[in-house]
């Protein structure tokens, strides 16, 4: 059995990587390239394998960085199986949608300057079609369900605490008469965050690919990341500016309008402080009401609010902006407020409008909660350039830019290393993604001096056999550097780095065959009926 990784390697977008048995190719996430042009480029080559030729998708969570190439994969020939948890799949029903749309305006904008200089034309990534079409061969499995999905693959989706409905997956592989448990880690979440659980331990794994993003950092405490969030919304309000927040749409977007309901509905706040908070993104209005609909999976404590009566997704100062007018009315209105949008990077998206029209303003402030992927606007700004070009129109950078590092959806080193010790029994290999280069080598050392695993940082394009105890790599892609990495300090040096992202049936005859037999069954129904239950309270509370 071979493992090949075609995305998600030494950087931190793009997961796609591909099991190939004797009999099956099996992909885990097609995610898209982000971050600069260069990057964003890799989305149009050809897939280094043949879609049709895949069997099946399983996808851990709904993010563009891990799910946004599926469209492209149907468009050019797969035709298996999409399997993902319900949460993922309905999220993915707004994001691919929306992506499409992304491409085709993007192909819109491209194809008018080409004509003009005589250029040829250019076709989208892909199109709404294909997204649509894509979304026809999902089908969706309970967190706890193990699923036999062929007779020689088994799965099972582990809670990740990263967003709604993200996984960590168990994949258990029958391959030649030999057995192997393969652990895809998924994005990890940080433990104790609003509406989602804290993310489960696995206590086994052969092999284990697991997440790097934050493997050098320790995140400040999230209570901390609020009480500052909510203190700079308070001061620039006092000096009559406006917050500008780019947020996730999915994920992010939600705590945040979770943290701020806590504050204004239970805060000792007075009523001059009571900021609008607007969020301006459609997806996120949209992947709001989704979250509402999967009430079944938040956590306990987002639940009891739920039972009391408490919308946590509604107050009084929020509001909620869908059209295109109404975004534009936010940026001619001088009052104090908070505006949310997207995109999370301020690369695409409403909130580079906002940023044109209150960057220059120092009465104005922008805090990042999230990752700045190397190359998009949002890095650019956290490195302190003073003018930047927005929109076609150079801008000065007055207002004060604060990043909260709390809030990140990603497990920092720390809770990395914990997620890891809890396995009883520790995988042979670790195999590093998710990651820039340099924190997946520091991560890697900290994993080898706590638990004595090596680990493996792959390239993109190599291919490993795993299923002996020597890993070895098979072959490998050799692809030209094309991502420039650009640093600025008192001389400017450019280098390159290779790339490589049923109780009621027993009659109560509850002996040890039966028990066997339809356990699986049985729990599974019980984790759909609970999950009916809190959508039932959860609709009664509206």
């Amino acid at each position: 059995m071979n493992l090949s990784f075609f995305g998600a390697t030494e950087m931190v977008t793009g997961s796609n990587y591909m099991l190939t048995t004797e009999n099956h190719n099996i992909l885990i996430d097609c995610g898209m390239f982000q971050g600069n042009q260069e990057k964003e480029k890799m989305n149009f080559r050809e897939f280094p394998f043949n879609p049709a030729e895949v069997d099946i998708l399983i996808l851990t969570h709904a993010h563009i960085d891990h799910s946004g190439r599926i469209p492209k994969l149907v468009k050019e020939g797969f035709r298996g199986r999409i399997i993902s948890t319900k949460a993922t799949y309905d999220l993915c029903t707004i994001m691919l949608l929306d992506s499409a749309k992304i491409q085709e305006s993007d192909a819109e904008w491209d194809n008018r300057k080409r004509q003009r200089a005589g250029l040829p034309m250019i076709e989208p990534l892909y199109t709404s079609e294909d997204a649509e079409q894509s979304l026809k061969y999902f089908e969706t499995y309970l967190y706890e369900q193990k699923v036999d999905i062929n007779g020689e693959i088994s799965l099972r989706f582990r809670d990740a605490g990263h967003i709604l409905g993200s996984s960590i997956l168990e994949l258990w592989i029958d391959d030649k008469g030999v057995s192997t448990k393969l652990v895809f880690s998924g994005d990890i979440g940080m433990p104790g965050r609003p509406i989602i659980n804290t993310p489960e331990f696995i206590e086994d794994a052969d092999y284990l690919i697991m997440e790097s993003t934050y493997g050098d950092t320790i995140h400040p405490p999230f209570k901390e990341s609020t009480e500052k969030m909510i203190r700079i919304i308070d001061e620039t309000a006092e000096r009559g500016g406006t917050v500008l927040i780019p947020s996730f749409a999915v994920g992010r977007t939600q705590e945040l309008i979770y943290e701020l309901n806590h504050y204004y509905e239970y805060g000792d706040i007075e009523q001059h402080m009571r900021v609008p908070i607007y969020i301006d993104s459609p997806m996120a209005v949209n992947a709001t009401e989704i979250f509402q609909k999967n009430s079944g999976s938040f956590n306990k404590e987002t639940q009891e609010l739920i039972l009391s009566g408490d919308n946590p997704f509604s107050f009084d100062n929020l509001h909620y902006v869908r059209s295109q007018e109404e975004s534009m009315a936010l940026n001619k209105s001088s009052y104090p407020k908070v505006i949310i949008s997207a995109s999370g990077m301020a690369n695409a998206g409403r909130i580079r409008h906002h940023l044109k029209h209150n960057i220059w303003d120092p009465k104005n402030s922008l805090i990042f909660v999230g990752y700045q992927a190397e190359g998009t606007l949002g890095r650019i700004l956290l490195d302190g350039v003073k003018r930047v070009k927005i929109l076609g129109e150079e801008l000065n950078v007055a207002l004060q830019i604060h990043n909260l590092e709390g809030f990140s959806g990603h497990a920092d080193q720390p809770f990395l290393l914990k997620w890891l010790g809890e396995f009883k029994k520790k995988p042979r290999k670790i195999f590093l993604v998710h990651g820039e280069k340099e924190v997946s080598q520091i991560f890697a050392k900290e994993i080898e001096k706590a638990y004595g695993i090596n680990c493996i940082i792959p390239k993109l394009g190599n291919t490993y056999s795993v299923a002996i105890d020597a890993i070895e790599v098979e072959k490998g892609i050799t692809l030209e550097p094309e991502i420039l990495k650009e640093q600025i300090s008192k001389e400017l040096e450019s280098v390159y780095n290779q790339f490589n992202a049923l109780i009621s049936r027993s009659n109560g005859l509850f002996d040890e065959k039966l028990l066997e037999k339809d356990f699986d069954l049985l729990k599974n129904k019980l984790l759909e009926l609970q999950g009916q239950l809190m959508d039932l309270n959860m609709m009664i509370g509206k």
